[in-house]
């Protein structure tokens, strides 16, 4: 994973130059700047592919050609193959690939790539940046008199004077002269498709193995691990990584109750564990511990809204153990989003079920996966999301609601038909893949700690002065005004994640008018 800096329409080596100094934790392994007629490129590094010779920006063609690029390209041996015969390779890196593919074919390439990325190339005169389909890894941009800046962070774009930063959205490219062109939308619902529960099994087991093996891509001596919570979703994939990777590193956090017991997640990772035969490391936070690292999370995670910043301390918490072990670590992201897995869809008509999964993957760029992506990179430690493969995507949209909440034993089973997928394989002890799904704070035994220390910071009429004061924030609790008044200690009044809100994204249409007019 990398950290991205650059400018087009002026050549600002300097800002560039700050923008990376405010993300070296996403790189601390190696940087590269370079200036070329359109602009400027920065890069910081976190080597996992041609960890010896993968220096960014790359360039080709006598420098009239470069790429800056953050993310992994999971099938860009393939690509590479059919390009050699064409094109001199410089490294052994993914990200050359994309550079030489653009040449190729042009920016309608991108469509080839599979993998999770946010990227900016040149060639000659013309250039392109452009972000996964799901949105995995962020970029973001600004302007400043006509002239655009982009950043893989918020904060980095703060240093650029933007009046305004956006959100690229996912699954889009740019250039100056087309704009936002969508090369890839979230599949629409089919869901009569698949309605036989052994050919559906089958599609899942098959898909889903192959989307957790092509995520070990790394070097070498690049130590690949997964986390391991106890549930069925990261247990599943540990389960598959570990038939692969011996003695893989799994990795499970919470805390003790009043009575000195383990929470429940640690219970059951426990048994994951002892089953798959990993090497598990665990780390039991403390009340005092947790309310240390809540500032540091809402600073990080550029973000006050309570569902998120409650989810994000415990995944800090794991990231910080992960991070003395791996280097990259498999999560299990996206799996209640495409197999319906919150308890309130339970509660929704069948004809509406699917409608809901494809609304939740449609946000997860600004929610979820952007917890996965800052607090992951807050210890250069690089999360691969299996379950969001576009594959298992495409999939996900063609089974029927039936299957994926189903009554059994008197109960609506959530994830029905990835549990009997993976039943009868040995992957994991029944106690596990029929583990009652529990939210990651419950599990962890910090789920009212944020609620319960706002109540005790923040009283009924500084609440309400605080929403009164702040119109635009979204401030519905009390533990809401809590974080926000953290979140503005580290981002002033006059910050740009004034502009973002709460993560509301913005009008593709209208921006795409304003890109296609300037620089």
């Amino acid at each position: 994973m990398c950290g991205l800096a650059g400018c087009f329409g002026t050549q600002d080596l300097n800002l560039i130059d700050r923008m990376l100094d405010a993300m070296t934790h996403r790189g601390p392994d190696d940087r590269g700047i370079h200036i070329h007629p359109a602009g400027v490129f920065g890069h910081t590094r976190l080597s996992i592919v041609d960890v010896a010779g993968g220096h960014q920006p790359i360039l080709a063609d006598g420098c009239k050609a470069g790429i800056i690029c953050n993310g992994e390209i999971y099938n860009f041996r393939r690509i590479r193959k059919k390009l050699t015969p064409k094109y001199t390779f410089k490294t052994k890196s993914d990200s050359e690939v994309v550079l030489h593919l653009y040449r190729e074919k042009g920016p309608e390439s991108v469509k080839e790539l599979d993998g999770m990325f946010a990227f900016a190339l040149f060639d000659g005169d013309n250039y392109m940046l452009a972000r996964d389909p799901i949105g995995i890894k962020p970029l973001y941009y600004g302007y400043v008199d006509n002239k655009l800046y982009f950043a893989s962070e918020l904060g980095a774009m703060s240093l650029a004077g933007v009046e305004t930063a956006y959100e690229f959205p996912p699954g889009h490219y740019f250039t100056p002269d087309e704009g936002f062109v969508e090369y890839y939308r979230v599949p629409e619902v089919q869901d009569e498709v698949l309605t036989d529960v052994e050919e559906t099994c089958r599609l899942i087991r098959t898909t889903f193995t192959q989307a957790v093996k092509k995520r070990f891509l790394a070097d070498k001596q690049i130590h690949v691990g997964s986390f391991c919570s106890g549930g069925l979703d990261s247990s599943l994939i540990a389960a598959i990584a570990a038939e692969e990777i011996p003695n893989l590193h799994t990795f499970a956090v919470g805390m003790r109750d009043e009575n000195g017991t383990v929470s429940d997640d640690l219970k059951a990772a426990r048994i994951v564990a002892d089953h798959i035969g990993s090497n598990h490391h665990e780390l039991i936070f403390t009340e005092g511990e947790y309310y240390e690292a809540l500032p540091r999370v809402i600073k990080k995670l550029e973000s006050y809204d309570p569902s998120l910043v409650r989810c994000a301390v415990p995944c800090y918490f794991t990231c910080k153990l992960a991070a003395d072990y791996a280097t990259v670590v498999l999560t299990g992201e996206g799996a209640d989003e495409i197999f319906a897995g919150y308890h309130y869809i339970k509660r929704l008509p069948k004809y509406a079920i699917n409608q809901e999964v494809r609304r939740n993957l449609c946000s997860l760029h600004n929610i979820n996966l952007q917890r996965a992506d800052r607090i992951g990179m807050y210890f250069s430690l690089e999360l691969r999301v299996p379950f969001l493969d576009v594959a298992m995507i495409d999939l996900a949209m063609k089974i029927a609601p039936s299957l994926k909440i189903r009554e059994q034993s008197g109960n609506r089973i959530e994830k029905w038909i990835l549990r009997k997928a993976f039943e009868d394989t040995g992957y994991l002890p029944d106690e596990i893949l029929w583990r009652y799904k529990v939210q990651y704070t419950q599990g962890a035994g910090c789920e009212s700690l944020g609620q319960r220390l706002a109540e005790q910071e923040i009283s009924h009429d500084e609440y309400q002065r605080i929403k009164d004061e702040n119109p635009g924030a979204v401030i519905n609790s009390r533990e809401a005004a809590y974080y926000y008044k953290i979140f503005r200690q580290f981002h002033p009044q006059d910050s740009i994640l004034d502009s973002i809100g709460i993560w509301r994204g913005f009008d593709f249409d209208e921006e795409r008018q304003q890109m296609q007019g300037t620089v």
